[in-house]
């Protein structure tokens, strides 16, 4: 699993971003990819896969 940090998510919407500890590169995040309920600045652990417009955060986890 990767790590990283909540930069932007609105929860009305249900999508944001997260910053990837590593890469410091955007991941897109969806409500569907949540396991946990998050908010910006939340530490979270995560998986990715690809999407149409680029990789995706699935089964995002407050770390």
């Amino acid at each position: 699993m990767l790590t990283g940090k909540v930069k932007f998510y609105n929860e009305a919407k249900g999508f944001g971003f997260i910053i990837d500890d590593e890469s410091q590169n955007d991941v897109f995040v969806h409500a569907t990819g949540l396991v946990d309920k998050v908010e910006q600045n939340d530490k979270v652990s995560y998986d990715v896969k690809e999407g149409k417009k680029g990789l995706n955060a699935i089964n995002v986890k407050k770390a």
